[in-house]
C-alpha cells in the first residue's frame, strides 16, 4: 500500500511548459543594424561570386539536356547494380549448393559405414 502513487491534481497542464523560455524583449537597434550588416555583406558577396561564375548563359542553357544525360546515367548504374547483384547471388548460390551436397554425401557416407548392431528376434 507504500507504494501507490496519487496523481497530484495541482499540476499545471503542459500546454504551458515553454512559455517562460520564450523571449519577449526586443533586440537592440546595434543588434539589429548589425544582424542588417552582416546580411547586406552576405548578399554582396553571393553576387560576387556567381559574376565569377563563366558561360552563366550556358550552363543554363544546357540544364534541361544535363538532366536528361544525369537520368540515362541513373538508369544505367541501376542495370548495372542489377547485374553485379545477379552474378553475386549466382556465385554465393553455387558455393551454398557445394556445401550442402558436399555435407550431404559425407552423411551418406558416415550412414553406409555405420555398424549397426543385429538384433536377434527370437
Amino acid at each position: 500500500m507504500a507504494d501507490l502513487n496519487i496523481p497530484n491534481l495541482n499540476i499545471k497542464s503542459d500546454k504551458y511548459i515553454f512559455k517562460k523560455k520564450l523571449s519577449l524583449r526586443r533586440k537592440s537597434k546595434r543588434r539589429l543594424f548589425t544582424e542588417s550588416f552582416f546580411l547586406c555583406i552576405l548578399s554582396i558577396l553571393l553576387v560576387y561570386i556567381n559574376y565569377l561564375i563563366p558561360n552563366k548563359n550556358l550552363l543554363i542553357q544546357n540544364l534541361p539536356s544535363t538532366f536528361n544525360k544525369s537520368f540515362l546515367l541513373l538508369i544505367d548504374l541501376f542495370s548495372y547494380l542489377y547485374e553485379i547483384f545477379l552474378v553475386i547471388f549466382i556465385f554465393a548460390s553455387s558455393f551454398t549448393a557445394l556445401i550442402l551436397m558436399m555435407g550431404s554425401f559425407y552423411r551418406l557416407f558416415r550412414v553406409s559405414k555405420r555398424k549397426s548392431k543385429q538384433i536377434i528376434y527370437k
